[in-house]
């Protein structure tokens, strides 16, 4: 019995199409392929990354995890026997590094690390700013020399090193930037006014930078941590009324833990992010989504 002619065109194209899927390109089918590229999206292989504030805390966390996907990482900060033991524990992963320190308070010393980077390298692809400090006082009586050394750090600082890294990128026709912004950026904290201003302030430069910026090739996108105990605030939340109550209104019950922040910092700064830009993620928990937690 002979098939009518329209089912013998879709016979056809059924078989053309699954002679696609089973070709062979380079010792890969179609699905293959798919798999790997997908795996690629997150590869910073052959990307250089530079992380202010990258050799304590969620920075040497995020530093660490940049180098484990591939990337060569330039982990800085004020002191060079933090910056060593970085450094150390990047080139132990199989990455490159180098042994640079600086401080964003000190446009100098953030232009003298670019230009290390680039006679190392030859390029900075990524940059993330994740230095920062924080100051304790009744916003009523914080003195003003304490509140402006924070702002000074904190965004000024930030907004320094995208201007100076930023605008090799932007030579480049690629990069980029993740800014470290905090839960402070959308939610008042008690008695950390300095802190909370200048990271509500990074969140708001990274959506006008990621605009500016956005037909350069270079994008701009932050992450706000939830709570993640470390030598920044330890004091202020282990084992403190103020702890007990960070962990009561963070649905999963807990602090962070450092290798927890990576994950984001990976993709931001990898081609899965792409189009991304502009974008304030949190990795909090499920703290700013809470409301009612019981």
């Amino acid at each position: 019995m002979k098939l009518p002619r329209h089912f013998e065109i879709a016979s056809v194209r059924m078989i053309m199409f699954f002679r696609a899927l089973t070709a062979r390109s380079g010792g890969s089918t179609i699905f293959e392929r798919h798999r790997r590229m997908s795996r690629n999206l997150f590869d910073l292989s052959g990307r250089v990354a530079v992380v202010t504030g990258g050799t304590t805390g969620l920075g040497h966390a995020i530093a660490l995890g940049l180098a484990d996907a591939g990337a060569d990482v330039v982990p800085s900060s004020r002191r060079l026997e933090q910056v060593e033991k970085t450094a150390a524990e990047i080139e132990a992963l199989g990455r490159r590094s180098l042994r640079a320190t600086s401080d964003v308070t000190d446009r100098a010393s953030l232009e003298a690390l670019r230009d290390a980077a680039l006679h190392a390298f030859g390029k900075v692809d990524i940059l993330v700013n994740a230095a920062g400090i924080t100051h304790k006082a009744p916003t009523l009586e914080v003195d003003e020399a304490d509140w402006s050394r924070v702002i000074e750090t904190n965004l000024t600082g930030t907004m320094r090193a995208c201007q100076i890294f930023g605008s090799e990128m932007v030579k480049a026709g690629y990069g980029r930037i993740v800014n470290i912004a905090s839960l402070t950026s959308f939610r008042g904290f008690y008695r950390v006014a300095a802190y909370s201003a200048s990271k509500a302030a990074v969140a708001s430069l990274t959506q006008v930078l990621a605009i500016e910026l956005a037909h350069t090739g270079v994008n701009v996108n932050a992450i706000a941590p939830g709570v993640f105990p470390t030598p920044l605030n330890a004091s202020l939340i282990q084992g403190t009324p103020r702890g007990e109550e960070l962990i009561q209104r963070t649905p999963m019950g807990r602090f962070g833990e450092h290798h927890e922040i990576a994950g984001a910092a990976v993709f931001l700064a990898s081609e899965a992010a792409s189009f991304v830009t502009g974008e304030v993620i949190a990795v909090d928990g499920g703290f700013l989504a809470s409301g009612v937690n019981q």
